[in-house]
């Protein structure tokens, strides 16, 4: 699984500073950080919206729209998965209740 998402995210960085007419990632970019976290928003509401139809087919569609948003504002913001990954490996060894307590605020 965190091939196929390294490979996304690969191809983000290789995209953004493409010509803006012919790759869309380049053209978010371009729009910046606050059109970048509406358009994930607006992903992630629709996600949630098929949740609700139960609807498989475009649930698997949104969620691919959404973590692709995702890893856009990541990259946008210059922070790295590997430090994504290295939180969920540090999660996994507590209990999400335990986890959540622990959080400083």
């Amino acid at each position: 699984m965190f091939l196929t998402l390294k490979k996304v995210i690969t191809k983000i960085k290789k995209n953004k500073h493409k010509n803006i007419k012919i790759s869309y990632t380049a053209s978010l970019f371009k729009k910046g950080n606050k059109f970048c976290i509406n358009k994930f928003l607006e992903e992630a509401n629709e996600l949630a919206l098929e949740f609700k139809k139960k609807n498989k087919k475009k649930i698997i569609n949104e969620t691919v729209d959404t973590i692709y948003h995702l890893f856009v504002l990541l990259e946008l913001n210059q922070i790295n998965f590997s430090s994504i990954k290295k939180e969920l490996n540090r999660r996994l060894k507590f209990s999400g209740i335990e986890e959540k307590k622990n959080r400083k605020i």
